[in-house]
């Protein structure tokens, strides 16, 4: 078992969670044991369930939704928190597991190299992850036009296991895309055009350890669609300029 060192930054875990009970409080635990240092924030996206109760029980910190929001939504919350209270780092991981607390320290040492944002990337070489169906064709096509866009090389640009720098905290406060892909999607774009660096990490991701898949089979048939949709509105669509050049 390993701890990540950051340095003197103020690191903030952000954790969405929607009717997550029968995996936020062993994802918590786990996080605590590798990142003990680190505060945890779960945002509850509205759950129906004991999300928000045993995320308390577990030590967290709790911002709960009234109504769902979605991740954009969700995120945005934590986006919000951090930035009022001063943190410099945002990392975003998921309630169901997939993504392993290990895995965060190879995150913050790409920003503490200089990125605005880094991504822990299913498809750049490590574990045996594969996107199968419509899901992979959108993967390849989004891959394409954001390495274009961010004249580096992106392999999953619709990971949710991301660490986010200040320039990124003070972006993503002031407006944070809640439609459906718009925090991954949507967001990347805005990132891109305020001239924030981005950058990709190898990572292990997991098979869920409770709870519903976001997206059936049946949902999956019209990702590809969906994903071109979101891409195209977040190219046309102009967003409230926001000055983030400035920011610690």
């Amino acid at each position: 078992m390993s701890t990540t060192s950051v340095s003197t930054r103020k690191v903030l875990i952000v954790m969405p969670a929607l009717n997550e009970q029968a995996s936020v409080g062993s994802v918590l635990a786990e996080v605590r044991r590798s990142l003990p240092d680190l505060d945890i924030l779960v945002v509850d996206d509205g759950s129906q369930d004991q999300t928000a109760r045993i995320a308390r029980e577990a030590g967290a910190e709790v911002a709960r939704l009234a109504v769902n929001l979605g991740v954009g939504g969700a995120m945005r919350t934590g986006f919000r928190y951090a930035a009022a209270r001063g943190y410099d780092v945002v990392v975003q991981v998921d309630a169901d597991g997939q993504h392993d607390p290990e895995e965060v320290a190879a995150l913050l040492k790409v920003l503490e190299e200089g990125a605005d944002i880094a991504i822990g990337s299913r498809f750049a070489g490590k574990g045996s992850y594969r996107a199968v169906g419509p899901r992979k064709y959108a993967m390849v096509v989004l891959s394409f036009v954001f390495s274009r866009l961010a004249r580096n090389k992106l392999t999953d640009v619709t990971s949710g296991f991301k660490a986010m720098g200040p320039r990124a905290i003070k972006l993503f406060a002031s407006y944070y895309p809640a439609e459906y892909l718009g925090d991954t999607v949507e967001g990347l774009v805005m990132a891109i055009r305020a001239k924030l660096t981005i950058a990709e990490v190898p990572v292990l991701m997991r098979e869920r350890a409770g709870g519903t898949p976001s997206h059936s089979p049946v949902k999956s048939a019209v990702y590809l669609g969906r994903a071109g949709l979101a891409l195209l509105l977040a190219l046309v669509r102009r967003r409230p300029s926001v000055d983030s050049s400035d920011a610690a």
